[in-house]
């Protein structure tokens, strides 16, 4: 879903700005004047494991229905944790491999093939959108690839046409396609001229799919598992064709308040009886995990899991998929806004966080928020998945949740949370 009708990912993502109390950022044995100070690698990786560990117990006793988290620190093995509503075992145990439904992360995997591409000579980050798809946008001739891989292409978001929208909430069961996406984007007119500015649009990377398929006369799926997922073994990763097989054991369940709880969160403009289709469940949730992923395409259909994102992560930044012009290009960053110290590069962000700068994307769809990042050097990642979008509006819920994301980044840098944020209120 888009910024326009969702929580923000971008004012919660790395913020932390949620106070953690000293009793929730140390271990009784490893905790001095309200900070961890590890004393060994080992020592430091057991305090961060418990720290985790009961911070996720604590995001879902404050209404979360789900959450995984996987931290490697570059020293021995990733801590590992997985947590649920005991009200949602009943749909599905969840497991700390278990394939989540990836959203906006795919744009990194798509930006990755593009540039491959560009190493390749096939295309250029300076090619015109008509070059390759003539007439299927507006201007296309002043629309640069690069303009749509770094979000400046004045495109507006597809996800915020009403139609789209009820497709994304399950209230339609229309199967869009990636051509249908852009023609609905494009009646609403561009937000800017191309290049003024920055503004997040997921048309960008769904047409950058389309522009994949036209110059190499394969599909974009196809593209995705030659090209990153057999290359890295990811053994269970894959751009989804927009339906949710029924029957997949592997698939984390995911959640949305029902329409009495998700009413009062959703943000103003939203289309009247706008709501999510599922099956009831306690706590005010509903089942949405097949809701389908056609209105995702290029911008966010990939379904993967923790591990295998932590490895494709690992090879992007360590420079194993692209050479080192166009990880240059894909790390050449423009600013979101006044708002947030972050920057959007190709399908990369850079997060300024107090423990680090890292690297990598978030996502959402319906059921399923998740943040991955890594250091400059592809060394350390995290990975939080949450089973749900608008359940963390939730002043309880997001604050619980936030200090689970704040905690393991730290971790994976392998520091504590700095005093200042952990002692703030």
């Amino acid at each position: 879903m888009t910024q326009h009708t969702r929580p923000s990912r971008r004012r919660r993502r790395m913020a932390l700005a949620v106070p953690l109390t000293a009793a929730l950022v140390c271990a009784a044995t490893a905790c001095s004047a309200g900070s961890v100070t590890p004393t060994s690698t080992t020592t430091s990786a057991s305090v961060a494991r418990f720290q985790l560990a009961r911070l996720a117990r604590q995001d879902v006793a404050a209404g979360a229905p789900g959450v995984l988290v996987r931290v490697d620190d570059g020293h021995g093995s990733p801590i590992q944790i997985a947590r649920q509503a005991a009200w949602s075992v009943a749909d599905h145990k969840l497991g700390v491999d278990d394939q989540f439904k990836m959203g906006s992360n795919s744009k990194t995997m798509v930006a990755t093939v593009i540039l491959q591409l560009v190493a390749e000579h096939r295309i250029e980050l300076t090619d015109p959108v008509d070059k390759w798809l003539p007439g299927l946008v507006p201007n296309g001739h002043a629309i640069t690839l690069g303009m749509l891989l770094n979000h400046t292409s004045g495109l507006f978001n597809h996800s915020n046409d009403p139609a789209v929208l009820k497709t994304f909430t399950g209230q339609d069961t229309r199967q869009w396609t990636p051509q249908e996406l852009v023609a609905a984007a494009v009646e609403h007119g561009p937000l800017f001229a191309p290049g003024a500015r920055f503004s997040y649009s997921n048309t960008n990377y769904v047409t950058l799919g389309l522009v994949a398929e036209k110059a190499t006369g394969q599909r974009l799926a196809d593209l995705i598992q030659q090209r990153i997922v057999k290359r890295l073994h990811l053994e269970h990763t894959y751009l989804s064709s927009g339906v949710i097989q029924p029957t997949d054991p592997h698939l984390a369940h995911g959640y949305e308040p029902d329409a009495a709880h998700l009413g009062p969160v959703l943000p103003a403009g939203t289309p009247p009886g706008t709501h999510f289709v599922g099956g009831s469940r306690a706590d005010g949730y509903v089942d949405v995990t097949r809701i389908g992923l056609t209105t995702e395409a290029g911008a966010g259909g990939v379904i993967s899991t923790a591990d295998d994102w932590a490895r494709f992560d690992k090879a992007l930044l360590s420079g194993r998929l692209l050479p080192r012009a166009q990880m240059r290009e894909m790390r050449t960053t423009v600013s979101e806004g006044s708002s947030t110290p972050n920057r959007y590069g190709l399908g990369l962000e850079q997060i300024v966080t107090p423990c680090g700068t890292a690297w990598g994307h978030g996502g959402q769809v319906p059921g399923y928020s998740s943040e991955d990042y890594t250091d400059g050097t592809g060394q350390r990642t995290v990975s939080v998945f949450t089973s749900t979008i608008f359940g963390l509006a939730s002043p309880r819920t997001g604050r619980a949740d936030q200090a689970l994301v704040n905690a393991a980044v730290c971790a994976m840098f392998d520091k504590p949370v700095p005093r200042a944020t952990a002692s703030s209120s």
